[in-house]
């Protein structure tokens, strides 16, 4: 294990006699001093004075309406604005019909499920066919049709935006080191924002509807795209462009004919990110007037019509599922170059299949209302059947699950979120900076630092620990029922990708989706709300997990065997401590995951920055939701950047780095 050697401050803490494991100590003990002896410490270390607090809300506000009236941005985002309406109109008239000024007749559904069938068939064959010409077919029998084209019109128009706006950022920052060394603190701030942030300056500047909706979905979902791009890029064979260079090609024809081809499954998996992405944006991008399922869906939760809620939440879900799986079977097809001899007929064979399913379905819709369109009055519903289920679970698990609120709220959440509003300001400082010295040194003390004293200076201290109590107690259970269930996972291949593919079903779901059984069984208090932060941010730590066991090389495993190790001694001092940069990325990802789901979860009452960020979105307050935006990334960067030093410094102890 000589690879310990790079890190230096730690050879030079032990030549000091300080070890690791002391300091640890000594900070550990400096935070209990401070707690312990909070009414002895002056005003200003409990909390921070008034005098210090930052107008940054006001900051934000002037800037951005400098950007607005004086240097006339609105005036372009406007028109941009009119440039995706008018998309969304053209997808509103194909899919729906009669929308706008162009009045054309909508495709029948049955040439959109035929459509949908031959896509997954040319992807990867009769499964993925039949699972994404199914789902339109319910979509259409059980009145969710229209609901449902106006949340793929919506994608439709944000996900080519997203795509394009990362690609071109990705090649770019590929291309120039300074602004990829610009781009990476923007984007990690952005993918540590929580959702509801990205919509008041949308509002501000594009005003609010379908095309509002888009905009914002698109900005949402760019940041994935721009560094999967980015590693492609990165990761090109030098001896490829070598090649293109010496074929005598231009810069343009490099990059169309040699490297993006080249990165091209890096870039497909940013693509499925940005279709999942703007899923997730769905029921969000509603609060500024996007239509579609996640319209409804919120209606029905905000009347708790449970029924409805989860008719509209599985028609989501089977949305999400088979745009991700056709996106990874697309991810995973590789480009097919048919011989030139080859009839043409035969070459595009399913091209011609397609165009013949497409004239009967034009048939039947001319010969069936019902082929061309299914009454909503007369369609099937599911939301009997789910609110029959409710009420059952409503009578049967009542008594349970008061009992099990009860207990939780009163001896464990009270009294855990009394605790953190206790501490002081001056112990929680302590205690980032000193994990930030243990893992990265005075650096990434002084980074850490700076996090909490951002949150410290907007004036939002106590709402920031409410937030962090939540975050913390679901993080908790997460990774009390997560490890353990990927190390068992982990043993067995079959039992592993079970798993895994329950994580991939899973993290496909909308978020606010798990808010729908945790408001049946606790109804609306913190209980449901950390019920469902712990459901959503499970799935990370599962996976890592799974994949970090399974990472440790077999070799090693027969070492330690033939060493007489039995099976405890193999987890504790082998298989967890390799595992462990793995376990740490699903840890840091747990936490991003509880992050966005507490703040989604404030749509059914808490008393977080969530809450706060709500109600500056309902007042059109753009200085205080991008405040409160930055004061959650300011808490994800905070943890990302600990938990992202650690796995370095384990895996440079490995040998890995």
């Amino acid at each position: 294990m000589t690879a310990l050697a790079p890190t230096t401050h730690l050879g030079r803490d032990a030549e000091a006699g300080l070890r690791p494991r002391h300091k640890a100590l000594l900070l550990l003990g400096a935070f209990v001093a401070l707690v312990a002896l909070k009414h002895l410490l002056p005003a200003g270390l409990v909390r921070p004075p008034d005098w210090v607090i930052l107008p940054v809300g006001q900051w934000l506000s002037a800037a951005f309406e400098f950007l607005r009236e004086d240097l006339g941005l609105e005036a372009v985002t406007r028109l941009f604005a009119g440039f995706v309406a008018w998309h969304l109109e053209i997808l509103g008239n194909l899919l729906l019909g009669g929308r706008g000024g162009l009045g054309l007749p909508a495709l029948p559904w049955t040439v959109i499920a035929v459509s949908g069938f031959m896509i997954g068939y040319a992807l990867q064959g009769w499964r993925l066919a039949a699972l994404s010409g199914g789902v339109f077919v319910y979509l259409a029998l059980f009145g969710q049709w229209r609901y449902a084209m106006e949340t793929l019109s919506l994608i439709a128009v944000s996900a080519p935006l997203a795509v394009l706006a990362g690609l071109a950022l990705g090649i770019a920052a590929a291309r120039h080191p300074r602004l990829e060394a610009a781009l990476m603190p923007l984007l990690n701030v952005m993918q540590s924002m929580p959702h509801f942030a990205y919509l008041i300056p949308v509002v501000v500047f594009f005003g609010v509807g379908d095309h509002a909706g888009a905009v914002a979905t698109a900005i949402f979902a760019t940041p994935p795209m721009v560094r999967m791009t980015l590693l492609g890029m990165r990761r090109l064979p030098p001896e490829v462009v070598e090649a293109g260079m010496m074929a005598g090609a231009t810069r343009w024809q490099r990059l169309r004919h040699v490297e993006v081809p080249t990165a091209r499954e890096d870039i497909l998996v940013g693509v499925n990110q940005v279709i999942m992405q703007c899923l997730a944006m769905v029921v969000i991008a509603s609060f500024i007037g996007a239509p579609g399922l996640g319209y409804r869906l919120l209606l029905a939760l905000q009347s708790l019509k449970i029924g409805t809620a989860l008719e509209l939440g599985v028609s989501i879900v089977l949305i999400a599922i088979t745009l991700d799986r056709c996106s990874k079977a697309w991810v995973e097809r590789r480009p097919v170059h048919d011989a030139a001899e080859r009839p043409w007929h035969e070459r595009h064979r399913t091209l011609l299949v397609w165009l013949g399913l497409v004239a009967l379905a034009f048939a039947a819709a001319s010969l069936h209302p019902w082929a061309y369109e299914v009454p909503r009055r007369q369609a099937l519903s599911t939301a009997p059947f789910w609110d029959a289920i409710v009420d059952w679970t409503t009578v049967a698990l009542f008594e349970p699950a008061h009992q099990l609120r009860t207990m939780l709220s009163l001896h464990v959440l009270i009294p855990l979120r009394d605790l953190y509003l206790y501490l002081p300001f001056a112990a929680v400082a302590l205690a980032a900076a000193g994990g930030g010295y243990l893992v990265g040194g005075l650096r990434s003390a002084l980074v850490c630092l700076g996090f909490v004293a951002f949150v410290a200076l907007t004036g939002w201290w106590d709402r920031a620990m409410i937030t962090l109590y939540m975050v913390s107690f679901a993080v908790f259970v997460c990774l009390a029922l997560g490890l353990p269930l990927g190390i068992w996972a982990s043993r067995s291949d079959g039992r592993g990708r079970r798993v895994l593919l329950l994580c991939d079903t899973f993290q496909t779901f909308p978020s606010f989706i798990y808010l729908i059984p945790m408001v049946m069984l606790f109804q609306v208090n913190d209980v449901a709300a950390i019920g469902a932060v712990i459901i959503y941010a499970m799935i990370p730590i599962v996976r890592y997990t799974v994949e970090g066991m399974r990472s440790v090389p077999s070799s090693l495993h027969e070492a330690v065997r033939m060493a007489g190790a039995d099976g405890r001694q193999r987890l504790l001092n082998m298989e967890l401590p390799m595992a462990l940069p793995h376990i740490l990325v699903g840890i840091n990802q747990t936490i991003m995951f509880a992050l966005f789901m507490v703040i989604i979860a404030a749509f059914i009452g808490t008393q977080d920055l969530g809450q706060e960020l709500m109600r500056a979105l309902s007042a059109n307050d753009i200085g205080k939701g991008l405040t409160l935006g930055l004061c959650v990334a300011s808490i994800g960067l905070l943890f990302d950047h600990i938990l992202t030093e650690w796995a370095r410094r384990r895996k440079a102890a490995l040998g890995l780095a």
